[in-house]
């Protein structure tokens, strides 16, 4: 099994409710974003996947969140802008985009601050 990792960045502000007093109050992070794709198969080059694509793709993701109100995106509507939601919808998009069948999102996780983040494990 191959893992490869890329790691992107972007800043938000987000809202969340029921979480203690002070996460209430609108307030932004800047996110590290750790994405990690898996295989058993690498390609004719003799790699899993291209890191241009993968961070192409990412990047594309990236620009849905970067400098946004989160609570304002459809996403979000229905599932509060945490860390741990917000992982599971980098993961869930970058599914839809890798289109080689033997490569697959495993985990992401979303870094709202150094100490504290949340992963989603696909």
């Amino acid at each position: 099994m191959y893992e490869l990792k890329v790691v992107t960045r972007f800043a938000a502000a987000h809202q969340l409710q029921m979480v203690g007093a002070k996460c209430e109050n609108l307030h932004g992070h800047n996110w590290r974003i750790e994405v990690y794709v898996v295989g058993t198969r690498l390609n004719d080059a003799g790699v899993l996947m291209d890191f241009g694509e993968i961070k192409a793709h990412v990047a594309a993701i990236m620009s849905t969140l970067d400098h946004k109100f989160l609570n304002e995106l459809e996403h979000f509507k229905q599932d509060c802008p945490s860390s741990e939601n917000i992982a599971r919808y980098v993961a869930e998009e970058l599914q839809k985009k890798i289109d080689t069948p033997s490569v697959s999102v495993s985990r992401v996780t979303a870094w709202e601050s150094e100490d504290a983040g949340a992963t989603f494990i696909v």
